[in-house]
């Protein structure tokens, strides 16, 4: 049984501290240039036919960060990622989504539901390809990594 206390130190604790609606970002993180690459770079990898070392560069690359902050250099990316991602052909996708390492693969994921958000003729079809291939290889655990993620690309 419990033991009856006149106590009430229990009750100085601040309980709305640890609601979600009081959530702040951490703002100790000075706002750093755009990270990005080169668009140049990306388009002569294209051209080439090097579209797994583009992906690759992009996805490492990726300018990750809170909703709201570096959206021009997010925008310039997601771009540039949707470029690449609809000048594969399929046959490639295999190849290039098993080169790519766990965090690359949710790194894509973040930017296949971001080309989703923002759907261009054609590419939907193409996105969707690129969801399926992902999640056959990154599983549930990668879409749920992406989906609970503050960090947006």
């Amino acid at each position: 049984m419990a033991k009856n206390t006149l106590s009430s130190e229990f009750r100085n604790i601040d309980v709305d501290q640890y609601n979600e609606d009081n959530y702040k970002d951490d703002d100790g993180e000075p706002q750093s240039p755009p990270i990005g690459v080169d668009e140049a770079t990306i388009v002569s990898s294209i051209n080439a036919g090097n579209h797994a070392d583009a992906l690759k560069l992009l996805l490492t690359n990726a300018p990750v960060a809170s909703k709201g902050k570096n959206e021009q250099a997010k925008d310039m990316s997601l771009n540039l990622v949707l470029k690449v991602l609809l000048s594969v052909n399929k046959s490639q996708m295999d190849q290039i989504i098993s080169s790519l390492d766990k965090t690359q693969l949710d790194v894509l994921m973040k930017y296949i539901y971001r080309g989703f958000e923002r759907p261009s003729e054609g590419s939907s079809a193409i996105l969707l390809i690129w969801h399926e291939k992902v999640y056959n290889v990154g599983g549930v655990g990668c879409i749920v990594r992406v989906l609970t993620d503050r960090k947006r690309v």
